[in-house]
């Protein structure tokens, strides 16, 4: 079985994007570990502990065996050299096979950074004669999922059936009562998020589904892939 990272510039973002995939993923045995690029702090309702608490309950709802959370500063993560060591450090210690980043189309400057800083880091993580610790290692694919502040309409390369892992999904994203909660008016998200769910189920006649992008071509080893 594979070991798969998932990269978030927020707690909550890997949740919203793909958590059906991360559940389902465990579900066949893989081992998924979420990389937070920043504590996702200052925010109205929140604080480091109270993210970090919620963070890692919505860790264990989907059953994620490792969850890392750099110091990287939320609202001005950068792609920088410094910080695609310290990325990078993380690749070659966890050692996935597949890396997820987000999809670099947002208008959040924090995901943009994101997508930037994961596809560099994944390079210089293969990287000999460096100061860097830990062995190399270069990760043989990554896919993009969607956690958007846009409204895109985007053609997917793939949609994944999460139709058994929406109700874990919504467990997972309900944890984060600082950023979604009546005092401040936003539990709607919640709707939002199964909604958009429901609407990729449709594309694959399947009640609910997660889409994800790659820029390079996703194969097949035969049609018994295809739903």
């Amino acid at each position: 079985m594979a070991e798969l990272l998932v990269i978030g510039a927020h707690p909550d973002d890997a949740e919203i994007g793909m958590g059906g995939a991360i559940a389902a993923f465990v579900q066949q045995g893989h081992q998924v570990a979420i990389l937070d690029l920043t504590d996702g702090e200052p925010t109205p309702m929140g604080s480091p502990e109270r993210r970090r608490a919620e963070s890692e309950a919505a860790a264990r709802a989907l059953g994620v065996h490792r969850r890392i959370t750099l110091p990287l500063p939320n609202r001005y993560l950068m792609d920088t050299v410094e910080n695609r060591t310290a990325v990078a450090e993380v690749i070659r210690e966890v050692r996935p096979e597949i890396v997820f980043l987000p999809f670099g189309v947002d208008a959040h400057p924090d995901h943009v950074a994101a997508e930037r800083l994961g596809e560099a880091a994944r390079f210089y993580a293969k990287l000999t004669k460096t100061q860097m610790r830990g062995e190399p290692h270069y990760p043989r694919r990554i896919l993009h999922f969607f956690c958007t502040h846009y409204r895109l309409h985007v053609a997917p390369a793939f949609i994944l059936d999460v139709t058994d892992q929406i109700e874990r999904k919504m467990e997972a994203v309900a944890c984060y009562r600082s950023q979604f909660n009546e005092e401040r008016g936003n539990t709607g998200v919640l709707d939002a998020i199964r909604t958009v769910a429901a609407y990729w189920g449709t594309r694959i006649r399947r009640p609910y589904g997660e889409p994800f992008a790659s820029k390079e071509p996703v194969g097949l080893r035969g049609l018994g892939d295809l739903m």
